[in-house]
């Protein structure tokens, strides 16, 4: 008799409560034209939704970000998703917290609750269906035998399409008090961190090694979103076509040592990024993960060109 060895992943981790998905973002632009253009050349499929834009992956109905029109650039909200067993236990967590509830934005419709993190950043948690992974994505690193072509015709190289959001980057004045509210409040997990500079958290139900992280600046803000993406050559074919576009300015081609993912990101043109994200590394749903605290020379990449001196500078503050 043959053994039966298959074994199929929990979709939960149980007995613990916490977000399992950072369901969407939402960030305001001075001009949606320009940011259509600008994400649309990026690879994604950008539709215009009343007085706002929605931000989708090709081949997915998920809705990853929407953007809204004001006088200048500013992250509007985090619209987190629960399990629907979690949503009332979640409520009771948060009085319990003293965190206080508090009304939707207006002309907003929702069923969840919204509330404030210490920076005074909106946030919502609501029943949503499981959008981060599930395993860890897949990365290929295609190769061929000698006397083969490897690479494309650069004519039949095509577009770079984005599979999914992988996660956002916050500034915060506080990066320890950060990570006590969104552990202790929304069951999010430390991964790693570099003292009080940088700080990557994950979902507890499987997720990519970091859904949200924060860096340390003198204000709140946005500084990126990260675009899950197959193959090294995703990334830098991205990065070339989105220069052929004008958008010449960011950093990469390089490797993460926290998170291990290849990256390449393209400055916006407000002052934020978009990153071109490729084998980032996975906490499944039954892994504990060992966080650990690095040096400043491990924060950020192992290797790459030179961080552009404005990099890591807060244009919301």
């Amino acid at each position: 008799m043959t053994a039966n060895h298959g074994f199929i992943q929990p979709s939960r981790r149980p007995g613990e409560l916490g977000i399992h998905s950072l369901d969407r973002c939402h960030i305001v632009v001075p001009d949606l034209k320009t940011a259509q253009d600008f994400y649309s050349g990026f690879g994604l499929d950008v539709r215009e939704e009343g007085n706002s834009l929605g931000l989708y992956t090709y081949g997915s109905p998920h809705k990853w970000v929407s953007i809204g029109e004001g006088p200048r650039k500013k992250f509007g909200y985090f619209s987190f998703g629960l399990f629907e067993e979690d949503f009332a236990p979640f409520a009771k967590r948060l009085q319990d917290q003293g965190v206080a509830r508090i009304d939707p934005p207006k002309d907003l419709e929702s069923n969840g609750i919204w509330f404030r993190d210490p920076d005074g950043n909106l946030l919502e948690a609501k029943i949503a269906e499981k959008s981060s992974p599930a395993a860890k994505s897949e990365f290929t690193a295609v190769s061929v035998p000698g006397g083969q072509r490897g690479a494309p015709y650069r004519r039949d190289a095509g577009r770079v399409h984005p599979r999914r959001l992988s996660h956002t980057l916050l500034f915060t004045p506080d990066v320890s008090r950060a990570i006590d509210f969104y552990s202790r409040v929304m069951g999010l997990r430390l991964s790693d961190r570099s003292g009080e500079g940088i700080a990557f958290m994950h979902g507890i139900h499987g997720s990519d090694h970091h859904l949200v992280a924060f860096a340390k600046s003198n204000a709140p803000g946005h500084h990126h979103f990260s675009w899950d993406v197959g193959s090294i050559m995703d990334v830098g074919l991205g990065a070339m076509l989105m220069l052929e576009k004008g958008y010449d300015r960011g950093w990469g081609l390089g490797r993460h040592v926290l998170g291990s993912n290849y990256f390449h990101y393209i400055r916006d043109p407000w002052g934020s990024y978009s990153e071109y994200s490729a084998d980032i590394d996975f906490v499944p749903v039954d892994h504990d993960w060992q966080a650990g605290d690095h040096p400043p020379e491990d924060s950020l990449y192992v290797w790459g060109p030179n961080l552009p001196e404005d990099f890591i500078h807060n244009y919301e503050a």
